[in-house]
């Protein structure tokens, strides 16, 4: 088969084997060759990847999804806000703002808590990475499982109108625009070149702010891929210990991790012998539920509501760690 990045692996080789004189089959040699494949391979990914998206979303702006989401019905309204979440950016900054902005333009509390789940969880960073590191029918499986997730958990939160929890301020502001319809925006007017700028612009500032993630979580990764025992890893996160799924997912509960730092972790554990379905929902539970988020969330929700969200995204996280194991292994 093909592979696009043979060119890496061969300098990779060649750096650590002959560059360094450090046998690849040695513990070291395996650290430097994952660390010096990985890097390179990664970072074009991402240039890639985003600079293509980027220049789709100069077609998608605020505006937008605002307009699409507002006055969505339960259900129609979570799939379709699940859906958008997967083409537009996000970070853990931004989640006070476009929370508030959601509600004010009169988007449901349950749909707008299916693009808060889906955006962080399911973005282009995570696609690129997934695809780069698993292939192609993990990342399928992956994205179906992250927006379904959002689907359901928004649905579930919709349905318990939960609303008398949302901090009083928030209703307290003037109601927005409704939205302006695509046809009547301005980035219609951008031309091709306009628009290619606009995706370089996005390419060169997610480059920006993640590679020192994805330079340590490659470095971690390569220290557990060329170091760490297989056999004590296997035994208490292996496919032979029935808890390893939830315990994985408590675990990364409490942490944070750029979505670029933790995937090459991810790989390397399951290179290691972890079952996928066990790393990923470890992957998952980290960066949907990053204690950054949560934490600018406390501002606009109430200590009950943020419970919920947690208590419903963790169950889910952990039902989607066991169905993903199930599926890869039929």
């Amino acid at each position: 088969m093909f592979d696009p990045f043979y060119p890496f692996d061969w300098l990779a080789c060649q750096i650590v084997n002959h560059l360094l004189g450090i046998p690849l089959d040695s513990h070291l040699g395996e650290s430097l060759r994952f660390f010096l494949y990985d890097v390179p391979k990664i970072l074009t990914l991402l240039t890639i990847i985003s600079f293509l998206v980027g220049t789709v979303q100069s077609f998608l702006q605020p505006e937008h999804v605002r307009h699409w989401l507002a006055g969505k019905r339960q259900f129609s309204g979570n799939i379709l806000a699940a859906l958008v979440g997967i083409i537009t950016p996000f970070c853990s900054c931004s989640a006070v703002p476009l929370f508030i902005g959601f509600l004010t333009a009169g988007i449901p509390l349950g749909v707008t808590f299916s693009y808060l789940i889906s955006a962080p969880m399911v973005n282009e960073v995570a696609v690129v990475l997934l695809w780069g590191l698993f292939g192609f029918k993990v990342t399928l499986i992956y994205i179906g499982f992250g927006v379904v997730l959002a689907i359901a958990a928004g649905y579930i939160m919709g349905q318990l109108k939960l609303e008398r929890w949302v901090e009083s301020f928030v209703w307290q502001l003037p109601k927005s625009e409704q939205s302006v319809p695509p046809e009547d925006s301005s980035d219609s007017s951008l031309t091709w070149k306009e628009r290619f700028n606009q995706g370089w612009s996005q390419s060169s500032q997610i480059i920006s702010s993640v590679w020192i993630y994805v330079v340590i979580g490659i470095a971690i990764g390569a220290g557990i891929h060329g170091y760490a025992p297989t056999s004590f890893i296997s035994e208490f996160a292996g496919a032979n210990n029935p808890l390893a799924v939830p315990v994985a997912v408590v675990l990364g509960v409490p942490l944070y991790a750029n979505i670029a730092g933790v995937m090459p972790i991810s790989e390397a554990l399951v290179n290691k012998g972890i079952p996928l379905g066990t790393v990923l929902a470890f992957t998952m539970a980290v960066t949907a539920l990053s204690l950054p988020e949560i934490v600018i969330l406390r501002k606009v929700l109430r200590p009950q509501l943020l419970a919920v969200f947690i208590t419903l995204m963790t169950v889910g996280i952990i039902s989607v760690g066991y169905l993903f194991n199930q599926v890869l292994t039929v």
